[in-house]
C-alpha cells in the first residue's frame, strides 16, 4: 500500500518562499516602469491572466477590508508604484469583481431562463389579381386634346346641355355634405337595375334581354352591393335599394325610381348623396361591342363616367352645378392615382332624379362589353375615393 505523506512544515515554507519570489520577480520586472499603481495594473492586465493570477494569489481576497497579510504586503514592498498606490490596487480589483446581488444569507435567486422575442411573420407576397377573359375586345377611350371639352385640372368635361359652363367655379368645393346626425348618409339605386355584363365561359347568367338579367348576383345590383360595402368600410352609412325598375318594363324606370328616392329620403333625412349606379353600352361604328377599360393595380379595370343632368330639358333643378362640382371633386381625386380610370364628365339637359339632393348623381361602371370583375374593381375604388373626398371635408 503506497502511504501518500504529507510535505513537513519546513518543506511548504521552502516552497511558498520559492513561488514569492518568483512572483516578486515577475511583478518587478512587469511594473518597475510604471510611475503609478494604474500603469502597474495595465502593464500587468497587458502580461495576460497568469500575471492577474499571481497579483491575486499574493495580494490574498482583495474584497476584505482587512489589512493586508505579511507575504502580500512584501510583494507590493518590492514594486515602488504598487507600494504607492496600495488604495488603488484594492479599489481597481474591486471594480473588476462581480457584484454580490443575493442579501448575506439569502441563496442566489435562480435565473429567470430567456424568453426568446417572438419571430415576426415572413411577409406574405400579394397574390397578382387576376380576371378571367371574357373574349370582348377592350379599348381604354381617353381624350387625345382638350379640343371640344372644358378641362379643369385632370377632369374633361363633356358639355351636351344647353347650359354654359365656366371653369373658374370648380374650386374643389361642393354643396353637399355628410350629416351631423345619426342615420343613413349614402343612399344607393338602380333605375336600370337589370343592366348586366359579358361573362367569361363557364359563368353565364340566365337573360332577361341583351346583357340583361334579373339575377341580381349578374347585373348592376351587385356592383351597388361592392359599392356599398367599400363605403361601409370606409366608416360611411349606406341604404343600398334593389329594387328593379326597369323591370317587366323598361319605360317609365325613371319615375318608379324618384318615387322610391323621394321615399327614402323622406324617412330618412340624413341622406345626402344619391347614387343612382348603371352600366353604359358601346358599340364600334361596325356595331361591334367592345368594353371600356383602364390598367389600374395591374388589371384591366372597367372605366367609369359620371352623367350630371341639368334643367336644359325644362324640368326644374336649379342647384345643378353644385351636383357637377362634386362629381369633378371625386374624378380629380381618382384621376391622381389612376389618370384614365374616369371617362370625361357627361352634361346633359335630362334630369336623371339629380334634383332631389345636391349630392345626386348618375355613374356608369364599365359598358356591356365589361365583365362583373371588371366593373366589382372599379366599384371599390371609386368607394374608397368617394369615402376620402366626403370625409375630409
Amino acid at each position: 500500500m503506497t502511504i501518500r505523506r504529507r510535505p513537513r512544515p519546513q518543506r511548504r515554507r521552502q516552497i511558498t518562499a520559492l513561488l514569492l519570489s518568483g512572483a516578486v520577480l515577475y511583478l518587478v520586472a512587469v511594473t518597475a516602469a510604471s510611475p503609478t499603481a494604474r500603469g502597474a495594473l495595465e502593464a500587468l492586465g497587458q502580461r495576460g491572466d497568469l500575471a492577474m493570477h499571481l497579483l491575486r494569489c499574493q495580494l490574498g481576497d482583495l474584497r476584505s477590508e482587512l489589512p493586508l497579510p505579511a507575504p502580500v504586503a512584501l510583494a507590493i514592498a518590492q514594486s515602488p508604484a504598487l507600494l504607492a498606490g496600495q488604495e488603488a490596487v484594492l479599489e481597481l480589483r474591486r471594480a473588476g469583481e462581480p457584484e454580490d446581488s443575493a442579501e448575506p444569507g439569502q441563496p442566489d435567486e435562480p435565473a429567470e431562463p430567456a424568453v426568446p422575442e417572438p419571430e415576426e411573420p415572413a411577409p406574405q407576397e400579394e397574390t397578382p389579381l387576376s380576371f378571367a377573359d371574357n373574349g370582348v375586345a377592350a379599348k381604354t377611350l381617353a381624350p387625345a386634346s382638350a379640343d371640344g371639352y372644358l378641362v379643369t385640372g385632370d377632369v374633361y368635361i363633356n358639355n351636351r346641355s344647353d347650359n354654359s359652363l365656366d371653369a373658374s367655379i370648380f374650386d374643389g368645393s361642393f354643396a353637399a355634405a355628410l350629416s351631423e346626425e345619426e342615420g343613413p348618409q349614402v343612399l344607393i339605386v338602380h333605375t336600370h337595375a337589370s343592366e348586366a355584363y359579358t361573362m367569361p365561359p363557364g359563368e353565364e347568367y340566365v337573360p332577361s334581354g341583351e346583357c340583361r338579367t334579373t339575377d341580381c348576383a349578374y347585373n348592376v345590383v351587385r356592383v351597388g352591393d361592392e359599392l356599398a360595402r367599400t363605403l361601409e368600410d370606409a366608416g360611411l352609412t349606406v341604404l343600398h335599394d334593389t329594387t328593379l325598375h326597369d323591370y317587366p318594363e323598361y319605360s317609365g324606370a325613371y319615375n318608379r325610381s324618384l318615387e322610391t328616392v323621394e321615399a327614402y329620403l323622406e324617412e330618412y333625412p340624413t341622406i345626402s348623396f344619391v347614387l343612382d349606379v348603371h352600366r353604359d353600352a358601346i358599340a364600334g361604328t361596325d356595331g361591334s361591342m367592345y368594353k371600356v377599360v383602364s390598367s389600374a393595380e395591374g388589371v384591366n379595370t372597367a372605366q367609369m363616367s359620371w352623367v350630371v343632368g341639368t334643367d336644359g330639358g325644362g324640368l326644374e333643378h336649379p342647384q345643378w352645378r353644385e351636383n357637377l362640382k362634386l362629381a369633378v371633386a371625386v374624378q380629380q381625386h381618382l384621376a391622381e392615382k389612376y389618370p384614365t380610370l374616369m371617362r370625361p364628365i357627361t352634361v346633359r339637359n335630362s334630369r336623371y332624379n339629380q334634383h332631389t339632393t345636391t349630392g345626386s348623381l348618375l355613374i356608369e361602371m364599365g359598358a356591356a362589353g365589361n365583365s362583373l370583375d371588371e366593373a366589382l374593381f372599379s366599384a371599390r375604388l371609386l368607394g374608397k375615393a368617394l369615402a376620402e373626398v366626403l370625409l375630409e371635408r
